[in-house]
């Protein structure tokens, strides 16, 4: 496709994103990724937007020095994060934007291959290696056997970081870990990415409003009542916790975070 490498502008575990062509970028595997992570990713980022979902067009797919990536729109604008930050945006207006984002995604057709949550779980596994004990790992599938069924489209990295605020709208970017799984694990993964990791609010004593405030906006939205939605998110917050873990997220927290892992299967069991 035609364009040449520019300037990094973005990076992440998985990917570097690089300036492209006017208006648009290309996201890069990183050197030692597999092809097939960020062929994944442009297969679900394709797949939700031609279902309408919140998710960007894919304009081109390019190979580079044994590197395969996708090429996307330059979406201009600060993110969730840069805006609340500046004062442009509150944490409650924040928190309602992530929680109508949420709903869009909880609404649109999961494309027929979205990994289930299980599946997405054996594929971490797989690429974690053995990172974990044990016994965490046989629990937390165990766990996962035992929920509700996957029955909607998950973005499952749903954070302020990853909300690109564009004069057309808010856009939602990132869409490796789109899966089917039920809309309360989606809720439990903006919890800790909002109230327990997020690096970039951790000097914030304002950061747990955006959480509260997402969490009881979606509850109207849906139609449910704020408790019944808490208490939905529960059995997935250990979940969520492994999956961090196995990504290598803050690796200060790690020892806490395996700490309230084995807690609440201990208490699920």
């Amino acid at each position: 496709m035609q364009g040449s490498l520019g300037e990094k502008i973005g990076q992440g575990v998985f990917a570097d994103v690089h300036a492209w062509a006017p208006g648009q970028v290309v996201k890069l595997s990183r050197p030692g990724i597999p092809q097939w992570v960020v062929r994944h990713e442009a297969q679900m980022t394709r797949a939700v937007f031609a279902a309408g979902g919140p998710a960007p067009e894919v304009l081109g797919e390019v190979t580079l020095d044994g590197r395969f990536g996708i090429v996307l729109p330059r979406f201009d604008g600060p993110t969730l994060t840069q805006a609340t930050r500046t004062g442009a945006i509150t944490r409650e207006q924040a928190g309602a934007i992530l929680a109508t984002l949420c709903r869009a995604v909880h609404k649109t057709r999961p494309p027929p291959d979205a990994l289930s949550l299980r599946e997405a779980m054996d594929a971490r596994l797989r690429f974690g290696g053995s990172v974990l004990p044990e016994r965490i790992t046989t629990g937390v599938l165990a766990l996962i056997e035992h929920l509700a069924p996957d029955d909607v489209l998950c973005h499952s990295d749903l954070h302020p970081g990853n909300v690109i605020m564009t004069a057309q709208g808010p856009r939602l970017i990132d869409w490796l870990g789109a899966a089917r799984a039920p809309a309360a694990y989606e809720i439990a993964q903006c919890h800790v990415l909002i109230a327990e990791l997020a690096p970039e609010h951790a000097d914030d004593p304002e950061r747990a409003t955006v959480n509260s405030v997402l969490q009881a906006e979606y509850a109207r939205l849906a139609g449910i009542a704020p408790a019944a939605l808490t208490a939905a998110m529960q059995p997935y917050l250990p979940i969520v916790r492994v999956f961090l873990l196995l990504g290598g997220a803050m690796p200060e927290m790690r020892e806490r975070l395996i700490q309230r892992v084995e807690a609440a299967l201990r208490s699920a069991g």
